[in-house]
């Protein structure tokens, strides 16, 4: 059941009003991504993020926004009326009060996922939201930022995704996935970088070498083009 911000207790409502964040948008879409790929979804879209991978498509959200109250968030989310609730960026977890906000979604009866970049600590995140993980391959620049102690936090409610760039980067996530035996610990997403690696060809190498894995490409980018979640 999904609960409004007024419907929530007097003592976390005191807490939702004092803590804040900064938003780079609130908006209402089809999930993307993920085993929850076509859910009507509303995205709270953090700024900032410690990362610069090559392939962002969400450079605008590394600055600006507006602080908002987490009650404030919570109440604008409550106007959407649905279930799902993604947490996004930037990278959410740069901002210290990001676990509280999804602590108190989650309290709300949402049920939530976090999109993060795996390169910051996700042991304080709720273990009622489900972690989208990236993985970051040397074709994103950002491979030195894995934290690789991140997968113990991890649970088969969790999600481990891999960008790819080219066959370089596949040939290095499906040796990661096989020295660290990630098929065990929750299921995988290998997602081609839109417009630099064909879905097609990336497909063709995971059924070549019968990868564990779930190829997925971005829905959003079918339906709307290259414009982030519309």
């Amino acid at each position: 059941m999904v609960h409004t911000s007024s419907q929530l207790s007097d003592e976390i409502m005191h807490s939702a009003t004092v803590s804040s964040l900064r938003i780079s948008e609130i908006f209402f879409s089809l999930q993307g991504e993920t085993s929850r790929v076509g859910f009507p979804t509303v995205f709270v879209r953090l700024t900032g993020c410690p990362l610069r991978c090559g392939y962002c498509d969400t450079e605008y959200a590394f600055y600006g926004g507006k602080r908002m109250a987490i009650s404030a968030i919570l109440a604008e989310v409550a106007n959407y009326a649905v279930r799902y609730v993604t947490v996004t960026g930037g990278e959410p977890l740069a901002q210290k009060e990001c676990p509280a906000l999804l602590r108190l979604l989650a309290d709300a009866g949402y049920s939530i996922s976090l999109e993060t970049s795996g390169a910051l600590d996700v042991s304080a995140v709720d273990t009622r939201v489900s972690k989208i993980m990236d993985i970051k391959t040397p074709g994103s620049g950002e491979v030195e930022k894995n934290r690789w102690s991140n997968l113990q936090h991890l649970s088969s409610h969790d999600e481990v995704k891999f960008v790819l760039c080219d066959e370089s980067d596949y040939s290095w996530a499906v040796d990661v996935i096989r020295e660290r035996q990630l098929d065990r610990l929750c299921p995988i997403l290998f997602s081609p970088v839109h417009g630099e690696l064909e879905p097609a060809e990336l497909a063709a190498w995971v059924l070549r070498d019968r990868v564990p894995v779930r190829v997925q490409v971005q829905l959003h980018k079918l339906l709307w083009g290259g414009e982030p979640g519309r």
